[in-house]
């Protein structure tokens, strides 16, 4: 008896598994809410000259449609965000930057609750409330790549954790300085729910 409550448990387990490796299907929706930490790469002539934005923590939500369980879309948001905008140290004013990134992805599959990603897309970033000594300023958009790399952990048929981690290419000029290429990468964990 005991044999045999042990093999429907191993089968049960083994099912369970199985539907969790299997729950992405075509037409699929996936919603992440992720915690993320923006590192500035602060390069180009103006970073070189000494310009820079600060480093944070933000908030991000995407939205993914899964085509087949392989491919999916995912669109990246989040709110504008402040920055400092500094001169070798030294705070000099702030800017809002928003970024919206549409990337497409590949999902590996056949690896029971792990859900490894590889990503590449665009970026459209729209710098607005600039606040700068006289003198200087900002393009106002930025258009750029950008590339991704993930896995979601199943925890149900519905419910995932996610680590993510993007590169993402934005540049803007700084009128009289030179371009200031943020190009940050991005490094975000959080929970994800599909339906």
């Amino acid at each position: 008896m005991q044999k045999n409550l042990l093999t429907l448990a191993v089968l049960c387990a083994m099912t369970s598994g199985a539907a969790f490796a299997q729950q992405v299907t075509e037409g699929s929706w996936m919603v992440r809410a992720r915690a993320v930490h923006l590192n500035s790469d602060n390069g180009g002539t103006a970073g070189a000259a000494g310009v820079s934005v600060n480093d944070k923590w933000l908030p991000e939500v995407d939205v993914s449609y899964f085509f087949t369980p392989n491919i999916a879309a995912e669109l990246i948001l989040t709110y504008p965000q402040k920055h400092d905008v500094r001169l070798n140290g030294a705070d000099i004013g702030s800017l809002k930057h928003l970024p919206p990134t549409l990337l497409a992805q590949y999902h590996f599959t056949g690896m029971g609750a792990f859900k490894p990603y590889v990503g590449a897309g665009i970026n459209y970033t729209r710098f607005s409330s600039v606040k700068l000594p006289a003198g200087l300023d900002v393009k106002r958009n930025s258009w750029g790549g950008a590339l991704q790399v993930g896995v979601d952990y199943l925890l149900d048929k519905n419910w995932s954790l996610n680590l993510d981690v993007k590169k993402v290419y934005i540049d803007t000029d700084v009128r009289g300085v030179g371009t200031l290429k943020v190009d940050p990468v991005l490094i975000g964990v959080g929970v994800g729910y599909r339906f």
